[in-house]
């Protein structure tokens, strides 16, 4: 194949990704509805995976105390082999059904937690094994997997089962695999932030203010809420150091 034909025959692979996820949303709804219960009862959700799916798991994590303001700690992911296999791959780490659970154990993980394991192929042992000795100890498990009839599926509470059929270049699950899980995992985290009152409307009230990107964002989001120039949002935003607390103080001035 020409260049051309190798990036229009990704794309057209690529695009049919979305509408496997939709067939899914049923199942993504299940998942989300009991992450939600056990987090306004004070509990953690934790993503477990290898490779691919590990790092998106530590990808969505990380991204919600900047985004929506979560204490660290709250969605935490973890990932076989350890930090260092977020950059570089660390052999057999997959292959040891143990693990997952020692590496849990160390956040002591509780049945006020939720669990979910990500493997496209289903059958990855370190997360099979992380989610079955949780889910014997009573603690609510789930998964994102990309086969059908898999056993990492049979092992959970709430299976999500994504399935993209056959990768561009074979078994590189990276590809519409790893899409279908990034935008299924975008869907619950940001659902789940958006049921415990994290936004407001459509903006990022509780977002941390780490960049001047996001200092400008909130100030006009402060300016447009509350109908003040920017030097008053700036005031605002400095006295109290976030978007929501800049307007509910103002608000409660009134």
């Amino acid at each position: 194949m020409s260049v051309r034909e190798l990036l229009t025959h990704m794309n057209a692979e690529d695009q049919t990704v979305p509408h496997a996820v939709a067939r899914a949303i049923p199942a993504v709804e299940a998942l989300v509805g009991v992450i939600v219960e056990k987090m306004k009862a004070g509990g953690r959700l934790f993503y477990i995976g290898a490779g691919t799916s590990g790092r998106l798991g530590i990808l969505d994590a990380s991204e919600i105390p900047p985004t929506y303001g979560m204490p660290q700690g709250r969605v935490v992911g973890l990932i076989a082999g350890g930090d260092q296999a977020i950059r570089k791959a660390v052999e057999n780490a997959e292959d040891d059904e143990q693990q997952a659970w020692k590496d849990l154990s160390a956040w002591n993980i509780g049945p006020q937690d939720v669990l979910v394991g990500i493997a496209a192929s289903g059958r990855t042992p370190y997360v099979i094994g992380g989610v079955r000795e949780a889910r014997a100890r009573g603690i609510v498990t789930g998964c994102i997997t990309c086969n059908t009839g898999s056993a990492l599926a049979a092992a959970v509470d709430f299976p999500i089962e994504i399935i993209v059929g056959p990768e561009f270049v074979t078994g590189s699950t990276r590809m519409k695999s790893g899409t279908a899980q990034k935008l299924a995992l975008n869907m619950i985290s940001t659902t789940v932030m958006i049921r415990l009152g994290r936004v407001k409307g459509n903006k990022m009230v509780d977002m941390q203010l780490t960049n001047h990107k996001l200092v400008d964002r909130a100030t006009r989001m402060v300016m447009e809420a509350l109908h003040v120039d920017a030097a008053e949002a700036g005031a605002l935003l400095a006295t109290h150091g976030s978007v929501r607390k800049a307007i509910e103080s103002k608000n409660q001035s009134h």
